[in-house]
């Protein structure tokens, strides 16, 4: 009896072993240990090794290269005139001027924005050049013309000859916030194209004083020495802006980048094919700034406006009854908020119609009628 009841035991305890051998290999660990998401480990390990885009912005740049273009500008140079110069003079004397002078060269950038070969770039771009080259992203090279430049907004067109154009899509910079993800896409240094990323700083940068009409974006993404005239697009590869100028003690990028928006950028074009140049409209004042010390002085109420600090005789402005002193608070019914919106409500007026004016004289509002004359150019 005793010899079955060992025999009885050894087998249950074997049983039992073999069940807990069984159990542990069974789950996959040892002491019961289970790995979460046993199963999936290798698609998971797939899926981080593989070509996945989120936080790439390849897209966007892939799409707005091609149409981001090279421009190298020549000039030749300009020699004063010198007696050792004069054939006659230098039978007697010899050549003494040693090597002749090599043309001036410069690079920036630009983008095509039509099938027909209009490229978009910067005035100082291609500013005196009396030759232009454009290198394209698939290595295709041509000579530009100008067709036109605008040097108050620092723009220029520049035409070429060749077929089958990539051509970058327009975005809405209006739509643009501070915060949003931008990229700048220019040949700096020369070194060939780049790709720069930044945010949006600021929009409706203004008196920084690099051009009379000043609507800049601002951006921290890297802007340096041959990026001008570039593009600076959005994360789905949409023209914002012509990438224009940069705030910098050392000559690269710091930071501070600034960007010509496409809205202006549009307009400007469209003038310069249409007519060779940008027609502006003008009325001869001069405007100041209201600051609180002026609105206590004036006993003003408001902030927003500007003050006629001067007339200029014979003007449309003055012709209409328009007077130093007066503040001005609308033109065509919309607000002026400052001295460069007046600027810019102003230049938008067609050269030859009437404009409706609205000013503060003496604590009265008074609408005026004025006849808008045409912007002379490099009026202040």
């Amino acid at each position: 009896m005793r010899r079955l009841w060992l025999l009885f035991a050894q087998t249950v305890t074997i049983v039992l072993a073999l069940y807990f051998v069984y159990t542990a290999l069974g789950n996959g660990g040892v002491g019961g240990r289970v790995p979460m998401s046993a199963g999936p480990a290798p698609a998971l390990a797939l899926s981080t090794s593989s070509a996945h885009t989120s936080g790439s912005y390849r897209l966007a740049a892939a799409r707005a290269m091609p149409a981001v273009v090279n421009i190298l500008t020549s000039k030749a140079p300009r020699r004063g005139k010198h007696l050792l110069r004069d054939p006659f003079f230098k039978k007697f004397f010899g050549d003494r001027d040693g090597e002749p002078d090599d043309e001036e060269s410069s690079l920036g950038s630009g983008v095509i924005v039509s099938p027909e070969g209009y490229i978009l770039t910067n005035n100082h771009v291609v500013e005196a050049a009396d030759e232009i080259e454009v290198v394209l992203a698939d290595g295709r090279k041509s000579a530009a013309k100008v067709v036109g430049t605008d040097p108050e907004t620092d723009l220029a067109v520049i035409k070429i000859g060749l077929d089958k154009l990539p051509v970058i899509v327009l975005g809405q910079p209006e739509q643009a916030q501070v915060g949003d993800v931008v990229l700048a896409i220019g040949n700096p240094f020369g070194v060939g194209q780049t790709v720069t990323m930044g945010i949006i700083s600021a929009l409706g940068r203004n008196n920084l004083h690099i051009n009379h009409f000043e609507n800049f974006i601002q951006t921290d993404a890297a802007i340096n020495f041959g990026n001008s005239g570039g593009a600076l697009i959005d994360t789905n590869g949409n023209l914002l802006g012509i990438n224009s100028a940069i705030y910098s003690q050392t000559g690269g990028s710091v930071g501070i980048g600034f960007a010509i928006p496409v809205s202006t950028a549009r307009s400007v074009m469209e003038a310069i094919i249409k007519s060779g140049h940008v027609v502006r409209g003008w009325i001869g004042v001069e405007t100041q700034e209201i600051t609180p010390e002026l609105a206590e002085s004036f006993g003003l109420s408001r902030q927003s406006g500007a003050i006629i600090a001067g007339v200029v005789r014979n003007g449309p402005a003055d012709k209409g009854g328009m007077k130093p002193g007066d503040i001005l608070l609308s033109v065509e019914g919309r607000p002026v908020a400052d001295t460069n919106e007046v600027l810019n409500l102003i230049a938008q007026l067609t050269p030859g119609g009437n404009a409706k004016m609205t000013v503060l004289r003496k604590s009265r509002e008074t609408t005026l009628d004025i006849v808008v004359g045409k912007r002379p150019a490099g009026v202040k």
